[in-house]
């Protein structure tokens, strides 16, 4: 991407179609500085050192004093040397001259060289790395501090009209939340359930928000924000990198960039252990495709199937319907034909739920529906559940409605299956809902209220979603 010499956005216009939108004039006041940098400029030792480390070349002067070294460094701007602390034996300093003083820092080999965060196969490429940060530092601080205050992201708007479209698309074909007031006694009964009566309240806005997944990147050839348009400096981890989206920001801006994450599917490599809101964003849809195709294969031919969800698959065979998903994603085959036993399709859909890295009962809410279940009161304890089911994630939300309906229906063919809500909640509860801590301990303390979410949330599944 070539840099403009205008570092001015007045010549950037966007249309309403997120298809036509034309990148704006990338500011080029950073990337000007980063050429005018000081070159480094290794002083060389004379004679060779006994004592040198095999890593360091002829820049290791042995201990010399940091008097003598400010000595060998002050004819050039850049110049710099290893020696060996006078102070701490063993140890090594990297005097660097820089703002014509010599500025001393710790040095550090563990297979690459490093003062700080960033790793460098070389010394030179860390000098190099370091003078274009002090450089950039020094003469643009007051720039850099103000550069996130008119960023491109916001002022264009297209990354809004790709998420408004990305709503829209996701809205049709998903069920708004409902919220639930609860009446009559202690006890929850059906023609109760059926006479709870729905309050007059704003609905939980339809948003498949999602944080992007941001990771220190290091940029061949010279790349420019794409939040500030300010040019991203440095040799080696100049920024970071959505893994998802593929957007690239300065860390700095990474802070401020919006919840608004558009998954790339050729960045998704796999579909099981992968977030849920990530995979439902890539594939456009309110659920994952696995927990759809998965329940209308058993719904086709299993819902009689005796112990259904109880009993085990063969474990290579989930394991295959798994490496399927992976590979083909929708287009992968389980029918009847490829999978003649049930029970490995509906082993395979309990993998997927209990290897998804954030539970469907997400980990932030585990403790509100644990301590909901424990309400000794029917009716406060069901309202205690609704409220914590309104309060998850959207994709979350949707897959666990989706879910519940089914295991709803599963039970409606208990004489053959022998299923019931109890015997589903206690096959079910500790595939959605997993401690924050992992802790085994807690787990098995839980494991009843775990199966009663659960049960309470198969049997009022008209009501609470």
């Amino acid at each position: 991407m070539a840099a403009s010499s205008n570092s001015s956005l007045s010549g950037s216009s966007v249309s309403s179609d997120p298809e036509d939108y034309q990148p704006p004039i990338w500011k080029s006041y950073l990337y000007q500085l980063q050429q005018e940098a000081p070159r480094p400029k290794r002083i060389t030792c004379p004679q060779e050192m006994e004592s040198r480390p095999k890593y360091y070349g002829r820049e290791f002067h042995g201990m010399i004093s940091r008097e003598y070294a400010d000595e060998l460094l002050v004819a050039a701007e850049g110049s710099y040397l290893i020696r060996e602390s006078q102070r701490q034996p063993g140890t090594h300093t990297l005097a660097l001259r820089f703002g014509h003083q010599t500025l001393n820092y710790r040095l550090f080999y563990d297979g690459k060289h490093f003062v700080g965060e960033k790793r460098f196969e070389s010394v030179h490429d860390l000098v190099t790395d370091a003078l274009i940060t002090l450089y950039i530092e020094t003469k643009a601080a007051e720039y850099i501090a103000k550069m996130t205050t008119n960023p491109i992201y916001e002022h264009l708007g297209y990354t809004s009209l790709l998420k408004d479209k990305m709503v829209h698309r996701l809205s049709r074909g998903r069920t708004e939340p409902r919220r639930v007031t609860f009446q009559g006694d202690d006890r929850i009964s059906s023609p109760l359930v059926r006479r709870s009566a729905l309050k007059d309240t704003p609905e939980k806005q339809c948003s498949y928000e999602k944080i992007h997944n941001f990771k220190v990147h290091t940029f061949r050839g010279p790349h420019w924000c794409e939040y500030c348009a300010n040019f991203m400096w440095g040799l080696i981890a100049q920024g970071v990198r959505c893994s998802d989206c593929g957007l690239n920001v300065h860390k700095q801006c990474s802070k401020l960039v919006p919840s608004d994450c558009q998954p790339d599917l050729r960045r998704i490599k796999k579909v099981f252990s992968c977030d849920l809101t990530t995979l439902v964003k890539a594939h456009n849809t309110t659920r994952p495709m696995v927990v759809d195709m998965c329940i209308r294969e058993i719904e086709l031919r299993g819902m009689k199937s005796e112990g259904l969800y109880r009993v085990s698959g063969f474990s290579e065979h989930i394991e295959d319907v798994r490496l399927a998903f992976d590979r083909d994603g929708e287009k992968a085959d389980i029918s009847a034909s490829a999978y003649a036993d049930i029970n490995i399709i509906a082993g395979a859909l309990k993998l997927y739920l209990r290897d998804l890295p954030i539970p469907v009962i997400t980990f932030d809410l585990y403790s509100k529906f644990i301590q909901a279940a424990k309400i000794p009161n029917a009716e406060s304890r069901l309202e205690a559940i609704h409220e914590s089911v309104l309060q998850l994630p959207p994709a979350h939300y949707e897959t666990l409605r989706y879910l519940m309906a089914h295991l709803k229906r599963v039970t409606q063919f208990e004489k053959d299956n022998l299923m019931n809500s109890e015997n589903l909640g206690i096959v079910y509860g500790p595939t959605l809902m997993q401690p924050p801590e992992q802790n085994a301990l807690t787990t098995l303390n839980d494991m009843r209220q775990q199966k009663l979410v659960i049960q309470l949330m198969i049997e009022h599944e008209d009501v609470l979603f």
